[in-house]
């Protein structure tokens, strides 16, 4: 319980540090904003992944590493399971998590939908790290459409 709260304080900082230089920064400057959670995430995911198990590093398929990560890895991070994994098993896999923690605070209110996205990046990040650990580059990308609801979606290039 204790490292819950810790986190979600941790990360609310760093979201709150990232925007309170310039309240307004324009698009260049969120997009630098949200470049900057999203490389710390994918940090922290790579860290994370160089600290698994030797015996989960042996996935066979792209399927077992996303399922790992909706299971094993989430509940490391947010002690609980992420609650849907789709794919269209073309290299695109939609992650959802119906209560997502980080979103918990805001999700009283509809005038909060526009700042989500900077609560995702640090996430985003952390999903490339860890896949990125495990042998598989990735693009991460996440949408609201409603609060708490966040879908993940994770793309996969072909080589």
């Amino acid at each position: 319980m204790a490292d819950t709260v810790l986190f979600e304080f941790l990360h609310t900082e760093m979201v709150a540090e990232l925007w309170a230089h310039d309240p307004d920064p324009g698009p260049g400057g969120q997009k630098m904003s949200l470049s900057v959670l999203e490389g710390m995430g994918f940090r922290v995911g790579q860290a994370l992944g160089e600290r698994l198990p030797r015996e989960t590093l042996a996935f066979r398929e792209e399927l077992d590493v996303l399922k790992f990560l909706c299971k094993d890895l989430w509940v490391a991070v947010f002690q609980k399971q992420m609650d849907s994994l789709r794919t269209n098993h073309q290299g695109t896999y939609v992650l959802q998590d119906n209560s997502f923690p980080l979103l918990l605070p805001m999700a009283s209110g509809l005038q909060y939908l526009e700042e989500a996205p900077k609560f995702l990046a640090f996430t985003c990040g952390l999903l490339r790290g860890a896949l990125c650990t495990l042998g598989i580059e990735s693009v991460v990308t996440a949408s609201v459409a409603a609060l708490p609801v966040c879908k993940f979606q994770v793309v996969i290039p072909k080589s």
